[in-house]
């Protein structure tokens, strides 16, 4: 049964962190635009470099099962910060459907967050030389 979870685990760290890869990536290729789009939202400009490393460096550390409980808590509540700020005009378009869209993905961050990487991870390479 452990075999089985920890392979679930590993398809969901494969799942989970491609449209934050994806995402990151995005915004470090057209940068100057989303900086633009944020401030356009209310937010900082200067938030954009932690968000590509939230979204970039996170979901690959997430994908490779590096500081993964961590890095689940933050990419959560990451998540719902961009539910609340981006996706709560209901009136337009698609937003409610994103809105929850972006609360399942918190909740599966949650959910890594309490299960850990399981075995076939760096965080468990790590945690055995230690």
């Amino acid at each position: 049964m452990k075999k089985l979870e920890d392979t679930g685990l590993l398809v969901a760290r494969i799942l989970m962190p491609i449209l934050f890869i994806v995402a990151g990536w995005g915004k470090i290729s057209g940068y100057a635009g989303t900086q633009q789009y944020i401030e356009a939202m209310g937010v900082p400009g200067f938030f954009l470099p932690l968000t590509i490393l939230l979204e970039f460096g996170g979901g690959l550390a997430i994908l490779f099962g590096f500081l993964t409980r961590t890095t689940a808590l933050f990419t959560a509540g990451f998540t719902v910060l961009t539910a609340l700020i981006f996706h709560s005009n209901f009136a337009e378009g698609a937003n409610q459907l994103m809105f929850m869209k972006n609360f399942s993905i918190a909740g599966g961050f949650l959910a890594l967050a309490v299960s850990g990487p399981g075995a076939f991870s760096i965080d468990r390479i790590i945690n055995k030389k230690w």
